[in-house]
C-alpha cells in the first residue's frame, strides 16, 4: 500500500469521522456496511508477492449485552494480484477475489474502544496466467479476521484489522492474508 492510498484512506475516514455525532451508549446491534483496503500478501513457493487488496461486508448484529453484538455478515474480498519471483516474475501471476459468508462480533472495551472478530466461509476464485497457460478454478474454504478500532458514535467507527483467507487452485493452496484500515456505517 503506498503513502499516497494511506493519506487519501486515513483523510476519508477523519472527514467521515468528523461528520459523525460524538460517541453515545454502545449499543452497536443493527445493520452495518463495512470496508477494509490494505496489504495482501501470497508465499507459496515463487509466488512471494503482496498487492493491495480490499473487503466490502453488510450484515447484521443484534446486541446480545450492553456492550457485545454478534451477527451475521456477508460480502466481497478482491486479495489482488501477485507475481512470481525469478525465474518466472515477468511471466507468471496469481489472482485472488471472492465472496464470503459467516458470523461476525463487535466487543466495546469502554465507550469508544472496541474489538471485532469473523469467521465464515470464502468462496474463492483463483487464477493463474502465463504465457504458456491460464488456468483458473474456485474453492469453498474459510476465513477469519482480528480488529480493533474506535467507535466515533454509534453509527460510525475506523480500525486496523488482519485478515486471513484460504483459497485452492485445483491442487495448489494459497492462503492470502489482508492487512487493512476499515471503516463501518452502523444504520
Amino acid at each position: 500500500m503506498t503513502v499516497k492510498s494511506t493519506a487519501l484512506a486515513a483523510s476519508f475516514l477523519a472527514a467521515f469521522a468528523m461528520l459523525s455525532a460524538p460517541a453515545e451508549a454502545a449499543d452497536t446491534g443493527g445493520f452495518f456496511v463495512n470496508g477494509r483496503v490494505g496489504r495482501s500478501a501470497v508465499d507459496k513457493g515463487t509466488l512471494d508477492d503482496d498487492d493491495t487488496g480490499y473487503a466490502v461486508n453488510l450484515g447484521y448484529r443484534w446486541a446480545v449485552a450492553p456492550n457485545v453484538s454478534i451477527g451475521i455478515e456477508g460480502g466481497y474480498a478482491d486479495l489482488g494480484e501477485f507475481s512470481a519471483k525469478a525465474p518466472l516474475a515477468s511471466t507468471t501471476t496469481l489472482s485472488i477475489d471472492g465472496w464470503n459468508v459467516g458470523a461476525t462480533g463487535h466487543f466495546n472495551l469502554d465507550e469508544n474502544w472496541y474489538l471485532a472478530g469473523r469467521l465464515g466461509l470464502f468462496r474463492a476464485s483463483s487464477e493463474i496466467d502465463n504465457r504458456y497457460f491460464r488456468t483458473d478454478d474456485t474453492s469453498n474454504q474459510w476465513y477469519a479476521g482480528v480488529g480493533f478500532g474506535y467507535d466515533f458514535s454509534n453509527r460510525f467507527s475506523v480500525g486496523l484489522n488482519y485478515d486471513y483467507y484460504k483459497a485452492d487452485l485445483h491442487s495448489a493452496k494459497f492462503n492470502p492474508d489482508l492487512i487493512s484500515v476499515s471503516g463501518e456505517y452502523r444504520f
